[in-house]
């Protein structure tokens, strides 16, 4: 395990952080052994592995803060943990804060959502009025210990009432003392550039979502365009889904696992990924392995 930096420190080190999503803490320790820098805990990818079913509101605030746990504990990274409408109003805002930041989280995501809230690029959403939405933001902002601690301000407007009412809160979340901004789905480039022209006195982030609302821009696009952090919430899930999807196929078809081996880790890879070694070099500094 090696030292990460916080996420502020990123950010003063460079223009974009990207933040690939994980589903759960395997993929988190993925990520962070393919070379990222901080890790998203995507709130719709929790809702599909924990549940199996869809980001529509369902996982609760117990469910989410253990996995958002369970992740912080897998990676030394930074971990990025959506906390959806912040489970009520200002007063369980305060509480979801301090839960997660003392669950070793770095930065928690709030949404301006009425409960029961929806994927960002899903339709039928609706939001709470801006003035709500500012009282929690700053909730969060006096519940954290430290500024190290990130708050991710998110309005769904754009699709609810349109690019110029999602502006219009963005300004008043920034105001509030969010320290990154996310207007969810904007629908085109000009508009990804209106939002960061807009933004100009906290941090912006950018949300890639395969087959969604907004255009997939490359990374370096993102950075021309002005924003600070990308996020890829649905990468991983999509990927897991198709994969696992083609490995029941065919041991349904062929009544074994053998001709999907050579598109499968080892066991020893596999080991060596979790922490097997690491666990067993404690095992063995603090006592004798007992084998059963």
């Amino acid at each position: 395990m090696t030292t990460a930096k916080t996420l502020p420190e990123l950010f003063k080190a460079k223009k974009l952080v990207v933040a690939p999503g994980a589903h759960d803490a395997l993929t988190a320790r993925i990520i962070e052994k393919s070379g990222f820098e901080a890790v998203y805990m995507t709130g719709y990818g929790q809702a599909a592995s924990h549940l199996g079913r869809p980001d529509v509101g369902l996982i609760c605030f117990s469910e989410m803060l253990a996995r958002a746990a369970a992740m912080a504990e897998a990676t030394v990274l930074p971990v990025i943990a959506d906390a959806d409408t912040g489970f009520g109003n200002a007063v369980s805002v305060i509480r979801t804060v301090r839960a997660y930041q003392k669950a070793g989280v770095a930065a928690i995501q709030l949404e301006d959502q009425v409960a029961p809230k929806r994927c960002g690029h899903m339709l039928g959403r609706e939001i709470v009025s801006k003035e709500e939405m500012v009282g929690k933001i700053k909730a969060a902002v006096d519940a954290r210990i430290g500024d190290d601690f990130m708050i991710i301000a998110r309005t769904d407007a754009r699709t609810v009432k349109g690019l110029p009412e999602a502006l219009e809160r963005a300004l008043a979340y920034q105001e509030a003392g969010g320290d990154i901004i996310f207007v969810e789905s904007p629908e085109s480039e000009e508009e990804m550039r209106t939002i960061n022209q807009t933004i100009t006195k906290s941090l912006t982030l950018a949300n890639m979502v395969e087959g969604g609302r907004t255009p997939l821009l490359p990374n370096s696009q993102l950075e021309e365009i002005g924003f600070n952090l990308v996020i890829y919430p649905t990468a991983s899930t999509y990927l897991v889904t198709k994969a696992l999807m083609d490995l029941m196929s065919t041991l349904k078809k062929d009544g074994t696992t053998k001709n999907m081996m050579n598109q499968m880790v080892t066991f020893t890879e596999f080991n060596e990924l979790i922490g097997l070694n690491e666990i067993n070099a404690l095992a063995s500094q603090y006592g004798p392995v007992t084998s059963r």
